[in-house]
């Protein structure tokens, strides 16, 4: 069995503390987005028009709402406990890891710097000249299809799904396990997240993903996912 050598990470409710780093900005304002999430999750909207309704909830509150408006209100979002420890035993191993998020783009690309992530793929929008945010959002990762997202990824370094695991949540997630020959379950959300991934992790502590990740996986390569 080949070790693990790259691991694709979801950011919202597995790096980050918090369910969601959109729905942070919604609590900041005292709103939220249901009606939104709803006609997404029924497929009545797309990723695009999903982000424009959330900048417009936001725009009820603050007109000109800026990039470093973002900032601001997220710069107190706190890391799941263990991610230093986690991510700095898997540079050690020379382990690639990447965050793959429908999340907003400004803190994950602030917690790739602080944890020395590869690759940050996550979704935001183009910015006027004064740096406030306009309509167009820019979607990396469609929320919807991470594995297609992971797929690309490893075509880029040269790898295959046996080379890879996943770490995530929620159901989105299980796109990502699909495509990897590890897939790791995080505080799941739901039991059909448990029953996709091949290990679940119920602590609330990163450093407990490390055994999936760099003990031998007992399953022959290209094996489907185990029921958890």
């Amino acid at each position: 069995m080949t070790p693990v050598k790259f691991v694709a990470f979801d950011m919202d409710g597995t790096l980050l503390d918090v369910p969601s780093s959109w729905g942070e900005v919604h609590r900041f304002f005292g709103d939220e987005n249901t009606e939104a999430l709803r006609l997404f999750l029924e497929d009545r909207i797309d990723d695009q028009e999903f982000m424009r309704r959330d900048l417009a909830l936001w725009r009820r509150h603050r007109p000109h709402i800026t990039e470093d408006d973002l900032v601001s209100i997220l710069a107190a979002v706190p890391l799941m406990p263990g991610a230093h420890e986690l991510f700095d035993t898997l540079h050690a191993r020379g382990i690639r890891t990447a965050i793959v998020s429908g999340g907003l783009d400004i803190i994950a690309q602030r917690i790739g710097r602080e944890l020395g992530i590869d690759r940050v793929l996550a979704n935001g929008f183009v910015l006027d000249g004064r740096g406030r945010l306009t309509d167009e959002g820019i979607i990396r990762v469609p929320i919807k299809r991470k594995g297609d997202v992971v797929a690309g990824l490893q075509r880029e370094f040269g790898l295959s799904a046996d080379d890879c695991a996943a770490v995530g949540n929620s159901e989105i997630d299980v796109a990502m396990f699909e495509r990897s020959r590890i897939g790791v379950a995080f505080l799941p959300e739901d039991e059909h997240v448990r029953r996709r991934a091949t290990h679940v992790v119920t602590e609330k502590d990163l450093r407990c993903v490390l055994g999936p990740l760099i003990e031998e996986d007992p399953r022959p390569p290209g094996s489907p996912p185990a029921a958890a």
